[in-house]
């Protein structure tokens, strides 16, 4: 049982000779891929609390210096974005804030809102009347909060990271695996398209990486929510000497992570953090949501590539490149071009729906990328074909 799990009920099945057949998988054992896929995004960093103080983590600020967005920004950051032809509004906050954050919680009340979530579900609103289908990662949360938040989001995810119980997780405030393993069995009962994913090099071994693997196995064969798997390395910041993993350690985790996952679930590495094109060859399929017009706040100094770098990074992996949107394209509401004939579907509901079939320009952007019909992705891009 992994650490946390009893506290939250959760039990997956991990079998001992899966873990070891793992162990055994290298880049001969997969195949490569014929296409990667991409989200074109903007990120929304809604505010800077976390609760967690995790060594290895830029991305919190501490009490007294962490921001909190106002709609009007977060209006004026989504139109730009929608200007830009992004898909998507990627939602990135630290977990739930406590008290300590009292400079938030006062801004918030200010506001009128609950809590952050209350104010989350504000901001995804803004995004759907601007064009952009929302994709939140709000942190662990629970049954009942994911099911408050799905009308209003296409997909949602959290990292798993591990489930094994690492020093980079230590403090008073401290996430573990149970947590991050509840939040993704209860997007699956409520049926959420679901992103998550492990993280490299953070005091875990390869029998830790290979258990974390068939942990998320195990919970999308329970519920076919979990769209993608996102296989990061950690680098070096401001806050962290964590060494990155070697290619050839890298080479090595992505492999397993396409033995280990159904072929219906793709596997992801950032392109901004990881040495992509030496990685396809391994399993890799999607390259994330890329921002031409926002940073990566939770890697500030490691910035996008531009959409002609993931066109050679599909040239130079020898596999065509496209674009797709953030919720994948079984999830949507019809096979006809995500154009569904009634309110909701198995996984999207109302609110999403509605904007995949409003007859605007926004719903014809999010209609061409579902039928792969759409502008491509790369400027210049048909010209070079033709050449």
């Amino acid at each position: 049982m992994f650490p946390g799990a009893d506290e939250y009920g959760v039990e997956v099945d991990v079998d001992a000779d899966e873990v070891d057949r793992l162990l055994s998988v290298g880049p001969d054992d997969v195949e490569k891929p014929q296409s990667v896929s991409f989200s074109r995004n903007v990120f929304v960093p809604l505010t800077t609390a976390c609760r967690y103080t995790c060594t290895y983590c830029t991305y919190y600020d501490v009490p007294g210096q962490a921001t909190l967005m106002s709609l009007d920004e977060v209006r004026d950051v989504v139109r730009m974005g929608a200007d830009a032809g992004c898909t998507e509004a990627l939602f990135t906050f630290g977990d739930e804030p406590d008290d300590r954050y009292t400079e938030i919680h006062r801004q918030l009340d200010e506001w009128g809102y609950d809590d952050i979530l209350d104010y989350l579900a504000a901001a995804c609103e803004v995004a759907l009347d601007e064009g952009l289908l929302p994709h939140s990662n709000p942190g662990d949360l629970t049954r009942e909060q994911l099911a408050d938040l799905a009308p209003l989001n296409a997909s949602m995810g959290v990292m798993l990271e591990t489930t094994a119980d690492v020093d980079a997780h230590a403090g008073n405030r401290r996430k573990t695996p149970g947590q991050r393993l509840n939040t993704i069995r209860a997007a699956g009962e409520v049926g959420m398209p679901f992103t998550t994913g492990i993280l490299v090099g953070i005091g875990e071994s390869w029998r830790d990486r290979a258990e974390s693997l068939l942990a998320i196995r195990d919970l999308h064969e329970r519920y076919g929510h979990v769209q993608e798997v996102i296989v990061q390395n950690v680098v070096p910041n401001e806050r962290s000497d964590f060494e990155r993993p070697s290619i050839e350690t890298m080479r090595r985790v992505v492999s397993m992570a396409r033995a280990a996952l159904p072929a219906e679930v793709s596997v992801q590495v950032p392109p901004n953090l990881s040495e992509a094109a030496s990685l396809v060859d391994c399993g890799v399929d999607d390259l994330g949501g890329v921002s031409p017009v926002t940073d990566d706040y939770v890697n500030p100094d490691y910035a996008w590539p531009a959409l002609q770098e993931l066109a050679d990074i599909a040239d130079e992996a020898g596999v065509s490149l496209h674009e797709r949107l953030p919720v994948y394209e079984r999830f949507l509401p019809s096979e006809d071009s995500a154009v569904g004939t009634g309110d909701e579907c198995e996984w999207l509901r109302g609110p999403i729906v509605e904007r995949l079939r409003t007859d605007d320009v926004h719903g014809e952007r999010l209609r061409s990328v579902a039928r792969g019909d759409g502008p491509l992705s790369v400027p210049d891009q048909a010209n070079r074909t033709q050449s």
